[in-house]
């Protein structure tokens, strides 16, 4: 696509977004009170929102123009917050973190597959050398204390030199005995023809019964060859397999990488250009306009010395500097404005003196009895419920910002004619723009410092006033006692490592095992499918399992997406916790590896059994939370992963494990969650097979998001095994039938069946498949050793989910819709019934 396409892509993103922004203002303002009406109503804002947002990522990152580039991440950040707001309040109004959206999308006319939320590709790209860098230290620092150990694909064995001789004559007596067997066979052969043709000797003389027997054989293969092409055909042309040369990547698949490489290369081009530009210009003005500036300020502020001498008799007190100086009296105002302004502030305090009066005069009046008082408010109860009825979106963050970025646009680049600007360099007139508004900030500093001392020379010269002094007693008792009040919060939070370097604490927490590398996982290997059956099982009161493409939303928009952006984590919902629940093989570790992986991270594990016989005592369990924490925010984005957490939670701790003291992190993570602030890209990540062990309350008081991950379904089953077995170097072909291994496999977890391919798909077997193609048969017999997930199981971590803050909310939030639909059903069949006696 050429720079002309994106920006037309651009543009229609940008009309797109005016009109939902309408929207939003318009629907915002009408009381709603059907919460069904507004789940679909905020159902439909995401989605138009999710789409707005593939769009603007796509051009954010294929557009070159440097100044084009800073508005449409303006707006990216501010649609992306708006996303995380909307799924807020979609959780708050359904009481639940999985939503199914199947009756709006096909009134949008959208596919499910449209609905994923992507991971803006800036995150890393523009991060690439700090992260790379970091990479690199802690590759050092593990190769100097011997912890980066190579992995080892295969266990090379020392043997005896008698040992050695041994198998090499075994292997070369097995060749030499396959060779002698096929010789023989060769043999054997050879005599069965000799005999046969003595036998039907007679019969081979007639030629025309041996063409006719070539030709049946001939048109019979002929036949069932077209028979099986026509088939695969059909079955192609039926959307039931994909059609030949599917799986390899085609030559405009290459042509569109090399071109995104090249574009990548001209937008790292045209960003330098455009940061030189910036200070080349900046100079440029101030040699050729910063006198003409100097001499303007001078003259509008000495215009405004002589206009408030001649209308109140005195000259005007100069604003300090720490107000702002001159810029607050002439922010965009035309000398005879201020003074406008000037005869505006008398008239408001004459006022304000008057109302002051009034006041007093009413202070004095005899106060209202207690009964008038209790009518008032009860009335004010019944309103107040009334009120509540009514739902109301709370207060958004984001609008504005995206409102800004719209009308900038609008203002900016709606209507610019740009064809001069072919190769979409930086546009000068625009840095002129900016940079003469920041040399007369700059100038005006120098020219205040001037003009002050014109004021105290006129001052002197023609009222030969004197300046009052400034009010110094008070401002110094207020200065004490807020230099003591710092004092106290020094003490509180005092820095147990100031005399030591980051980069010491960062050595020491990877000599511990604190600080690990993190595997690279990206989040689409996680692997799934849609829910399709989700609105159908809750419009009949059944709470469907959530899929594994609804884990994978999640984690995008609570884990990667604030982590990624820090105006987003600053300004959005803030989520601090998450608690990945599920049974082994799910795919819980590989999450936690993918945020870090998606944001470039840093992660720490503060695992029960990791932490174990580190840092005792009290003291030492400050320390290094105090090390953790600090290396974390120096290095944020950092993820803290805590594997195993129920373990930290647990109701009885077991006999095996009093020694390594799980529970030592128990009280310090709800006061660590407190000490978090929105500028703080921390995120703790806590991942549990065994929920039901850890006592709820203190579990659910430290993590803020609680998300289920299941079993995959038969559809996440069918993916997964036609992508790993692909992955794998295997081949697939009809003598493998995928639906089959899908339902057979029901129960079992992804880590399994991952386990089963890479143990069948060994570098033999992959060779073998051109003549012996893989079955079916072959994994299953690999699964009968492993036991699967049980329906029971699954139904323990629902029942447990159920007692959880949310779960609660939602089980009563159903319990009651379901009483008030039977009350109403008994006043339909009582109305009937009155009707049938008259």
């Amino acid at each position: 696509m050429s720079n002309l396409m994106y920006n037309k892509m651009w543009h229609q993103t940008q009309e797109a977004l005016n009109t939902l922004l309408d929207k939003e203002s318009q629907k915002m303002t009408e009381p709603q009170r059907n919460k069904v009406l507004v789940f679909q109503m905020l159902a439909t804002f995401y989605i138009k929102y999710v789409q707005i947002f593939r769009n603007m990522e796509n051009v954010y990152d294929q557009i070159v123009h440097p100044q084009k580039r800073m508005l449409i991440r303006k707006v990216l950040d501010g649609v992306m917050g708006r996303i995380l707001e909307l799924k807020n309040e979609m959780v708050e109004l359904e009481l639940t973190e999985f939503h199914y959206f199947d009756d709006i999308l096909q009134d949008l006319k959208l596919a499910p597959q449209q609905l994923d939320v992507p991971i803006p590709r800036y995150f890393l790209k523009e991060r690439l050398e700090v992260i790379k860098g970091r990479e690199k230290t802690l590759a050092r620092i593990l190769n100097e204390c011997g912890l980066d150990l190579p992995k080892v694909k295969y266990a090379v064995k020392s043997l005896a030199f008698e040992e050695a001789i041994k198998l090499i004559q075994i292997a070369e007596r097995a060749r030499q005995g396959r060779l002698r067997a096929m010789f023989m066979r060769q043999i054997f052969l050879q005599e069965c023809r000799a005999r046969e043709m003595k036998l039907l000797g007679h019969r081979l003389t007639d030629t025309s019964l041996a063409a006719l027997q070539i030709q049946k054989v001939w048109r019979g293969f002929h036949q069932s060859k077209k028979t099986v092409k026509e088939r695969e055909e059909e079955m192609v042309f039926l959307g039931m397999k994909p059609p030949p040369l599917f799986n390899e990547v085609s030559a405009a698949i290459v042509q569109s990488e090399h071109v995104t490489r090249l574009r990548n290369e001209v937008q790292l081009k045209h960003e330098q250009s455009y940061q030189e530009a910036l200070i080349n210009i900046k100079e440029e003005l101030k040699l050729m306009e910063g006198q003409d500036i100097k001499e303007h300020l001078q003259d509008q502020i000495r215009q405004w010395f002589i206009e408030c001498r001649n209308l109140t008799g005195t000259f005007p007190d100069y604003p300090n500097q720490e107000d702002g100086g001159s810029a607050i009296i002439f922010s965009n105002k035309t000398p005879e404005q201020v003074i406008e302004d000037i005869l505006a502030n008398q008239e408001e305090e004459e006022k304000l003196k008057k109302k002051k009066k009034k006041e007093e005069k009413k202070e004095n009046k005899p106060k209202k009895s207690k009964k008038e008082k209790e009518r008032k408010g009860s009335t004010k109860e019944k309103t107040t419920k009334e009120e509540d009825e009514e739902w109301k979106m709370s207060p958004s963050l984001f609008l504005q910002l995206m409102e800004e970025g719209n009308s900038l646009y609008k203002d900016m680049w709606l209507n610019k004619d740009e064809s001069w600007n072919f190769p979409q360099d930086y546009d000068p007139e625009l840095i002129k723009e900016e940079k003469r508004k920041e040399l007369e900030l700059e100038i005006r500093v120098q020219v205040d410092e001037l003009m002050r001392q014109e004021l105290k020379n006129l001052k002197l010269a023609v009222n030969r006033e004197k300046e009052l002094p400034a009010r110094g007693k008070k401002g110094k008792k207020g200065k004490g006692k807020k230099g003591k009040k710092k004092g106290k919060r020094g003490k509180k939070d005092k820095d147990l490592t100031a005399d030591r370097t980051i980069e010491s604490l960062y050595k020491e927490l990877v000599e511990e095992g604190l600080l690990i590398q993190a595997l690279k996982v990206n989040l689409s290997d996680y692997i799934g499918e849609y829910s399709y059956l989700g609105t159908t099982l809750r419009q009949v009161a059944v709470e469907p399992m959530p899929s594994l493409l609804d884990v994978k939303q999640l984690i995008t928009l609570y884990g990667i997406l604030p982590l990624g952006s820090p105006e987003v984590h600053e300004k959005a919902p803030l989520v601090k916790s998450l608690l990945l629940a599920g049974p082994p093989g799910v795919g819980k570790k590989m999450l936690v590896h993918a945020i870090c992986t998606e944001t470039g991270a840093t992660l720490f594990n503060l695992s029960s059994s990791n932490i174990a016989g580190k840092y005792p005592g009290k003291t030492g369990l400050q320390m290094m939370l105090h090390l953790v924490f600090k290396v974390a925010r120096q290095f944020q984005p950092s993820v803290v992963w805590i594997q195993d957490t129920e373990k930290t939670f647990y109701k009885r701790v077991p006999l095996a494990e009093r020694q390594n003291e799980p529970k030592r992190l128990k009280k310090h993570l709800p006061k660590l969650l407190k000490l978090l602030k929105p500028d703080d890209r921390i995120l703790i990540v806590g991942t549990t097979q065994r929920p039901f062990d850890a006592d709820l309350q203190s579990f659910c008081r430290v993590y803020q998001k609680i998300i289920l991950v299941p079993r995959p379904d038969y559809a996440s089953r069918y993916v997964l095994w036609k992508q790993i077995i692909l992955r794998n170097g295997g081949v697939l072909t009809n003598a493998l039938n995928i639906s089959c291994l899908s339902k057979v496999t029901d129960g079992f977890t992804q880590g399994q069946i991952v386990k089963v391919i890479k143990e069948v798909l060994t570098d033999r077997r992959v060779r073998q498949q051109s003549h012996k193609p893989l079955t079916a048969v072959e994994f299953i017999t690999m699964m009968t050793s492993m036991s699967p997930v049980y329906k029971e199981e699954e139904e323990s971590f629902k029942n447990w989910y159920a007692k959880t803050p949310l779960g609660k909310k939602r089980m009563l939030s159903l319990t009651i819709g379901g009483n008030k639909e039977k009350e109403k059903e008994k006043g339909k069949k009582k109305g009937k019934k009155g009707k049938k006696k008259k």
